[in-house]
């Protein structure tokens, strides 16, 4: 496999149009299984108690899965030139602060106000912030800083004098998605960089932050340190959480990184062990979400032990002919998750996203590194290569795939009056599921447009 795996650039760009989509179709008549679990239809009000996951469900950690996977390629070079530590400390917080203000600037971009301001005004004012974001996260061919330069600065005014819904500017109004991405980005790098010679430390290390969540209720020290931040708006204990599945993904990044030009050796007596895998790993995807959402827990165990146990078996032929190295890898990474997870899913009131269970952790990586699989396993096809290549290039640019829709297309709608179309779609449910895939579809050719020039974004 090549070193920059295009299955982890595939699963990118899959997480982040699927994000995209669930929020671009209808709302409120759907079947229940088309949202979050936790914000059912008509309403849509949050119920924390209710347990279970769907497909959406499984979008934010399929994301941040990739992103802890990405941690070890992007840093490889540093790692041969034995880049010095503060290098990497700076790098980190770099891109930690880059995120923060990205979740900031986009965040008030879509909430301008347009009873203090007209409405093609607001358009065209969001079309100028998805501009600017162009001219800070591009690497301009000249190196020149000046574009950002200006771009930054403009954006600074923006926030300081335009009214935005709710009042002025105000540091707690941001991109909660960003801000969470923005902490892993910071604690997943500094994790991987000191423990890169240790994963088994690495995830070690995890048990002491359980460890502060667990006794987070108490009169202790674990409280002060679970409810300490010096910066509110940026940090939160509580964001590290994801770090159990950030984590695992540095471990898919290294095993990534140390197969990268083995051979995936295929012998007669391992012919048909990926078909099979494949086959067996999309089954344990659809199983668990169906049987999880429906909350047939049980049945749900034994048939994710049968078809685990069965599959490790048949397993043991490729690992003794050496056979698709990595792919065992990943097989036996996900398995130990899953399991894993739905042995904690009874904790905690089921699995849950908000407020996230441990569960809901293991589950999803174990999850992530199944869908791994299944998407290195289509680049060896006619179709499937090309449908991975595809995601790939949406994959390689999330933050433009990210704004798009906000920034650039719902304003241009706007502006055309194509929103009344597009709100006539979402009337129906055949139609609004047209139209969130119209919507997506033309986020994702915006997003290979600026691919396939070159115009990559980078925080």
């Amino acid at each position: 496999m090549p070193v920059r795996d295009k299955s982890l650039d595939a699963l990118r760009g899959m997480a982040i149009l699927a994000m995209v989509l669930s929020g671009s179709i209808a709302f409120g008549i759907l079947p229940a299984w088309m949202y979050h679990a936790q914000t059912p239809p008509p309403a849509h009000s949050f119920q924390p108690s209710l347990a279970g996951i769907t497909w959406v469900d499984l979008v934010f950690p399929f994301f941040l899965f990739s992103m802890g996977a990405a941690i070890p390629l992007a840093l490889k070079k540093k790692v041969a030139q034995s880049a010095h530590s503060g290098i990497i400390v700076v790098t980190a917080f770099r891109r930690f602060v880059a995120l923060v203000s990205f979740a900031l600037f986009t965040m008030h971009a879509r909430s301008l106000s347009a009873e203090q301001l007209s409405l093609p005004l607001v358009c065209l004012l969001q079309m100028l912030a998805f501009l600017l974001l162009f001219a800070q996260l591009y690497r301009w061919p000249s190196g020149s800083q000046v574009p950002p330069a200006i771009a930054y600065g403009i954006a600074i005014l923006m926030l300081a004098f335009l009214p935005f819904k709710g009042g002025a500017f105000s540091l707690q109004h941001s991109d909660i998605i960003i801000v969470v991405l923005a902490n892993m980005a910071l604690f997943g790098t500094l994790l991987w960089w000191y423990t890169r010679r240790q994963p088994g430390l690495r995830s070690l290390l995890l048990l002491f932050v359980m460890a502060v969540f667990l006794a987070k209720d108490t009169s202790s020290w674990n409280k002060i340190v679970y409810n300490w931040s010096p910066l509110p708006w940026a940090y939160r204990f509580y964001y590290l959480k994801y770090l159990f599945i950030i984590v695992p993904g540095t471990i898919a990044g290294d095993w990534l990184l140390q197969y990268a030009n083995t051979p995936a050796v295929q012998e007669k007596q391992t012919k048909n062990w990926l078909p099979l895998t494949v086959l067996a790993c999309s089954c344990l995807l659809v199983a668990n979400v169906i049987l999880l959402f429906s909350r047939q827990t049980g049945l749900n165990m034994i048939i994710t032990t049968v078809i685990l146990a069965v599959l490790l078996v048949y397993t043991q032929r490729a690992r003794a002919a050496e056979a698709y190295p990595l792919l065992v890898r990943f097989l036996e990474a996900g398995a130990l998750l899953l399991l894993l997870g739905l042995c904690w899913e009874a904790c905690e009131g089921g699995i849950k996203k908000d407020p996230s269970t441990w569960s809901y952790y293991f589950v999803s990586s174990g999850l992530a590194f199944f869908m791994m699989i299944i998407l290195a396993a289509l680049q060896a096809t006619a179709i499937g290569g090309k449908l991975v290549n595809y995601l790939a290039e949406n994959g390689r640019n999330p933050m433009v795939a990210y704004i798009t829709g906000n920034l650039l297309l719902l304003p241009l709608l706007r502006l055309t009056n194509g929103m009344v179309a597009y709100k006539w779609m979402l009337q129906q449910p055949l139609t609004g599921v047209l139209a969130g895939f119209i919507f997506t579809g033309i986020v994702s050719m915006v997003t290979v447009f600026f691919v396939r020039r070159g115009w990559l974004w980078k925080t």
